[in-house]
């Protein structure tokens, strides 16, 4: 345990933030999710509607730096790879 009042309050900080960017991630992995899905059913229409909304959350974490830009750009990579492979 801390003993310095500001070790202290940097573990309540990264409590709190860990906590946000968990439920960040997991909106991330959804919506990533849900492109793939669209690949899957061979339903290039919806999924290039879905990596829309996708790439703009994406690139939000990546401001806020939840995720690495790199990471971002490697998922965004391959979910538009996928996509124009469906023809």
């Amino acid at each position: 345990m801390a003993n310095i009042q500001s070790a202290k309050k940097r573990s309540r900080q990264a409590v709190t933030k860990n906590s946000l960017k968990s439920s960040q991630r997991a909106t991330m992995r959804t919506l990533i999710k849900s492109v793939e899905d669209a690949v899957d059913q061979n339903d290039p229409a919806k999924a290039k509607s879905l990596f829309l909304s996708t790439q703009k959350t994406l690139d939000k974490l990546a401001n806020k730096k939840v995720i690495s830009k790199n990471k971002v750009a490697r998922q965004k990579s391959r979910l538009i790879k996928s996509i124009k492979n469906l023809g």
